[in-house]
């Protein structure tokens, strides 16, 4: 296999986790601490038990060496003494000594129990003193007072030597628990300077480990973490073709990788939505250049077949009153048929004018008082109220910010055709309602006419759309649309409420503040041709 052959190599580490940084990190320190831990309690159970090895038995073992050498010199010097002048008052240290020496020997039986060279030593040095108080002392003792005693002469050699024996016996063992008391000292010293040693270096390894944690995380979730987050940043911030780099533990990675691909598929969908868009403003401004060219020639349409059609109307009226009556039937009823068709057509011609002026030339928003403008459009429609015999009701109506002639024309149209589309036979009884939902209000034109089927309930609102026959009920079915338009252009809606079955109920709402108006050139060239006089 040649080199170009080989596959890539991985880092030994590039697959470890966050997670398992952490166990490993942990585990290694819990590890260390723990050595460490256990080292430093057995240099303190050391420290503690030559302390007290050395407190309670090597010098205290010494000590008692020594009073029992001080004991045994009382007891010589008592026997002497005695021996030599027969005083009674020389046996008082003597039997001081011996009380003394037994407690002595005692106490150093129990501090050399656990130390066999030493409890060697101690019985050797009791059994010359036993020798030289039998062999000596105690018959010295016995022999009558008041006079030298002939038994110190005659052993006096013997004693001598049995007593520096046990006195040499007692400095062997004085000499050996010495040394034991210096060598526990160098123990107890050495050990010390171990135990400084051992928390030294525990005090270094605690601060390497703190350190290499601190540096562990830096490098591997603080510094990516903070990386990943400067990048999203930066995306969030609109840099969408900033890219999010890579960088930490495998998990960070993954993490990282995967918000990238996020940040690719976000860039692809704002770039196709960015040209949905496009083509989607391309199409409202054909459809609003269509739909003013469209207002336009309905304007114009409208206003410039007025004079033509005031003349047809107007010859066809004077044919009808100059030979009506002169001709056969034939021709009054066409003559009538004419004289129908222009005034019909005048009226539709009027109605599609007003119905494109709303936007154009009607946009002077301000404080309507709602109350009011019923009330002049009652006044307006008062000989209609009248003859149907109507009765309008209405509650308090707020004061808005609106086209007051739009409002006008909005209350017209909606009482009129409640007071037209009544039932025969039956009083009409129309009541305007209006109440506050949140920043709208929404008002309610309530009839008991003949009411408009649930399936007509959207078709009554398109232009030119009637549900009557013009010989049943006259009027050019402009009037619900034209409501429509304007409540849309107060940024309302308008429905037939079809819960309602006594009759009808249309309700609409109306903002409290004006819509924003659009102002662009066609707007503005719409207001400018819909506003030239008729010619």
């Amino acid at each position: 296999m040649t080199g170009y052959d080989r596959p890539p190599r991985t880092r030994r580490f590039s697959t470890w986790t966050t997670r398992r940084w952490l166990r490993v990190g942990a585990a290694v320190s819990l590890v260390v601490l723990g050595l460490l831990g256990v080292t430093g309690a057995w240099v303190l159970e050391r420290t503690a038990s030559i302390s007290e090895d050395l407190v309670d038995v090597k010098s205290p073992a010494v000590t008692t060496a020594f009073r029992l050498e001080s004991a045994l010199l009382n007891q010589e010097t008592g026997i002497r003494g005695y021996g030599l002048t027969g005083n009674p008052e020389f046996l008082e240290p003597y039997r001081q000594g011996i009380t003394e020496q037994e407690t002595h020997v005692a106490r150093l039986a129990v501090l050399l129990r656990d130390d066999d060279d030493a409890l060697v030593d101690l019985a050797e040095v009791e059994g010359l003193i036993s020798t030289w108080q039998e062999r000596i002392a105690r018959p010295t003792a016995a022999s009558p007072s008041g006079a030298p005693s002939p038994l110190v002469v005659e052993r006096a050699a013997e004693g001598k030597n049995t007593f520096d024996a046990a006195r040499s016996a007692l400095l062997r063992q004085q000499e050996r628990l010495r040394a034991d008391r210096v060598e526990a000292r160098d123990d107890l010293t050495r050990i010390m300077e171990l135990r400084n040693w051992i928390f030294t270096a525990i005090a270094l390894v605690i601060a390497v480990l703190t350190v290499l944690i601190f540096e562990g995380l830096r490098r591997g979730i603080t510094t990516p973490l903070e990386r990943l987050g400067a990048d999203a940043r930066a995306v969030a911030g609109g840099d969408f073709d900033h890219p999010i780099a890579s960088v930490g533990p495998a998990d960070l990675r993954r993490l990282s990788s995967e918000i990238d691909s996020m940040r690719r598929r976000l860039v692809q969908e704002l770039a196709f939505t960015e040209e949905a868009r496009l083509r989607l403003d391309a199409q409202a401004a054909e459809l609003q250049r269509s739909n003013t060219e469209l207002e336009q020639f309905a304007y114009v349409a409208s206003h410039d077949l007025q004079e033509p059609l005031r003349k047809v109307s107007s010859f066809t009226q004077l044919l009808q009153r100059r030979y009506g009556g002169q001709l056969d039937a034939k021709a009054d009823q066409y003559i009538g048929f004419a004289v129908d068709g222009a005034n019909r057509m005048q009226t539709l011609i009027n109605d599609l004018l007003d119905f494109s002026r709303v936007g154009r030339l009607h946009h002077a928003h301000k404080e309507v008082d709602l109350t009011a403008t019923l009330e002049q459009t009652l006044a307006t429609l008062s000989v209609g109220i009248e003859e149907a015999g109507a009765l309008v009701t209405h509650d308090p109506l707020p004061t808005l910010v609106a086209d007051p002639t739009q409002m006008g024309m909005l209350w017209q149209n909606l009482i009129g055709n409640a007071v037209k589309f009544r039932r025969p036979g039956r009083e009409p009884k129309i009541h305007v309602s209006a109440e506050r939902e949140g920043e709208l209000w929404r008002f309610a034109v309530t009839d008991n006419g003949i009411g408009i089927a649930p399936e007509f309930a959207e078709k009554v609102f398109v232009i030119f759309q009637r549900l009557h026959t013009k010989d049943a009920y006259n009027g050019s079915g402009i009037g619900l649309a034209l409501c429509k338009k304007i409540v849309d252009f107060h940024g309302g809606t308008i429905a037939v409420d079809p819960e309602y079955r006594d009759g009808t109920r249309i309700t609409f709402t109306l903002a409290s503040e004006a819509p924003e108006i659009a102002d662009g050139p066609e707007l503005r060239e719409a207001t400018r041709v819909g506003a030239e006089p008729a010619r």
